[in-house]
């Protein structure tokens, strides 16, 4: 199971109330709402394996020199215009490095890479196991790692994590009219505000999903596009050759990576005394109360009756 995993803490900041705090007043509503998201999730699923993916740069430099949209609505801006990070709560910023140290006290690991986002730690773990991969985000960016070939589906939390989508091949046909892997192509097309990606101007959902019914990719459609004799019609042929130079960058932007140098994910340690009494301190301390309790229940329910059926008869 790998955990988008800011795509998670913000929702669970805007989904519980930030009166709920530590001891020392510091805001632990996303804390305790990530962990209660773990404890269902572990329950509901019972992974061998859970990687907490981290965006250890949110908007990678080389992504905006592709495209300088990408994401920028989304940045905080000196008076002097320079951008320097991503708006983040107030009351969530502090929030972030106890989840950090929640999840690692809990043995799941969080990871993430230079100039890559989450997207890209998931879009190489996927690779990285042998055997089926549940991704946990809001994203829809990340319906295109789905893969029913090898078992990788999406647990789509726009509705909530209680009411999660879990995305196949048929979710995917049924609700865009494409296949997964032309989901990049799609959303080059038909844009997403929520990233900064213009589109190509006149083209939505529907004439994105018949074009690539026909064409199959973007670089066969801008190839009909220019041949006057293709089926593509007037507007949206103007519309491919004035954006061919978005097309190109964004393509690139959209696309995860598959390639860090990253390590497989180990399963999930058995949940040892030792570190059940260090997570309880750590949880005290802040004042996690049953989330905490929930998390370390749900885990040790999946580890232990595999560590039991592990050991050797005596």
């Amino acid at each position: 199971m790998l955990l988008d995993t800011a795509s998670l803490y913000f929702r669970a900041f805007y989904g519980i109330p930030d009166s709920l705090k530590a001891p020392d007043g510091t805001p632990v509503n996303a804390v305790r709402g990530l962990l209660d998201f773990v404890a269902t999730l572990a329950t509901q699923y019972e992974p061998e394996a859970i990687v907490a993916c981290w965006d250890d740069d949110w908007r990678p430099q080389w992504r905006v020199d592709l495209l300088p949209s990408y994401k920028a609505h989304r940045v905080e801006e000196e008076t002097s215009g320079v951008d320097v990070e991503e708006e983040t709560p107030d009351a969530l910023s502090p929030q972030v490095p106890l989840i950090a140290e929640a999840l690692g006290l809990l043995g799941i690991p969080v990871v993430g890479a230079a100039e890559a986002e989450a997207d890209d730690v998931i879009g190489t773990l996927v690779h990285r196991w042998d055997g089926p991969v549940e991704v946990v985000t809001g994203d829809r960016d990340l319906f295109q790692v789905v893969d029913d070939s090898r078992g990788v589906r999406v647990l789509y939390t726009a509705r909530g994590v209680g009411k999660h989508d879990v995305v196949d091949a048929a979710w995917v046909r049924d609700k865009y009219g494409i296949e997964p892997h032309q989901y990049v192509d799609f959303a080059v097309m038909r844009g997403d505000a929520s990233d900064g990606l213009p589109g190509v101007a006149g083209i939505g959902d529907k004439t994105a999903a018949v074009l690539l019914g026909e064409f199959g990719d973007l670089e066969t459609i801008a190839a009909a596009a220019a041949d006057e004799t293709s089926s593509i019609k007037p507007r949206p042929r103007r519309s491919l050759l004035e954006s061919s130079d978005y097309i190109a960058s964004a393509v690139r932007v959209v696309r995860v990576r598959d390639d860090l140098a990253l390590a497989p994910p180990a399963a999930l340690p058995v949940f040892s005394e030792e570190q059940a009494a260090e997570f309880t301190t750590f949880a005290q301390t802040w004042g996690l109360g049953g989330s905490a309790d929930r998390a370390v229940a749900a885990l040790r329910a999946v580890v232990s009756p595999r560590h039991d059926r592990a050991e050797p008869s005596q």
